[in-house]
């Protein structure tokens, strides 16, 4: 298979880079082929601007950037990495929970190639989203170091259930243009990992690389499947399980 791993650490030797060179390792020796965008290293220019459409006369930044995209005139950078997803059937995402999210740099690359006319559309143009889209026919996963405790991240835990601070990057981000999401990779406690549970971490991470093609995903409800209505609220016939918040979006 095709594997983009898309990594976001400022420390190569960090838990994070050190999980990261497991699962290219891992993939590259079971006969995957690997590229790896590895954002820092990269100098990754993390904010969207103008610049990075080339000379467009749109002025709204959202269509600008569709502009840029049909036209070719979106900066080399940007460029490169939607040619990477193209070409990519997964695509992993490897990175700390920072702030109850994902790094600056890793929003930025989200920011800048996802663009419009790539990853989305709107009005007359709008492309199809949540289950079906321009990344359709890819398996996405998030591997994630995480420095509190698991309990923490549970139903009943101060930070809130991992599964909601997730869930703007699962649906939001990787579902909205059609890619299948795969359960993630989760290192909580990453602060207090020693020599043996890094060893064990990284054999359950190959472990679940080698079964990346056989994940089943999480279970989103697509917006064209008939259970929402024409606003893209839930309808109130759904059979929703006593599930509320985000679980909302899970089919039964």
């Amino acid at each position: 298979m095709r594997i983009l791993i898309v990594y976001a650490h400022p420390e190569p030797d960090s838990l994070t880079g050190s999980l990261k060179d497991v699962a290219v390792e891992h993939l590259r020796d079971e006969g995957h082929e690997v590229v790896v965008s590895d954002l820092y290293a990269m100098g990754w220019k993390a904010h969207a601007d103008a610049a990075d459409f080339g000379t467009v006369e749109e002025t709204n930044f959202m269509l600008a950037s569709g502009v840029a995209y049909s036209g070719g005139t979106l900066s080399a950078d940007i460029r490169a990495e939607q040619d990477k997803l193209r070409w990519a059937q997964v695509v992993l995402l490897h990175f700390p929970l920072w702030w109850y999210s994902m790094p600056a740099i890793l929003k930025g690359w989200v920011d800048r190639v996802f663009t419009n006319g790539f990853a989305y559309g709107a009005g007359s143009t709008a492309l199809p989203r949540y289950g079906a889209g321009a990344l359709s026919g890819r398996r996405a996963m998030l591997v994630v170091s995480i420095g509190g405790r698991e309990p923490a991240y549970s139903e009943r835990g101060i930070n809130g259930h991992i599964d909601d601070l997730l869930f703007p990057i699962h649906h939001g981000i990787l579902y909205y243009p059609g890619m299948d999401v795969l359960p993630p990779f989760l290192v909580h406690g990453s602060l207090r990992v020693d020599e043996r549970r890094f060893d064990d971490l990284a054999d359950e991470l190959r472990a679940r690389l080698s079964r990346i093609d056989e994940l089943e995903p999480i279970p989103y409800r697509t917006q064209a499947g008939g259970d929402y209505d024409r606003t893209l609220r839930l309808r109130d016939d759904v059979d929703t399980a006593g599930t509320a918040g985000f679980g909302l979006h899970r089919a039964s």
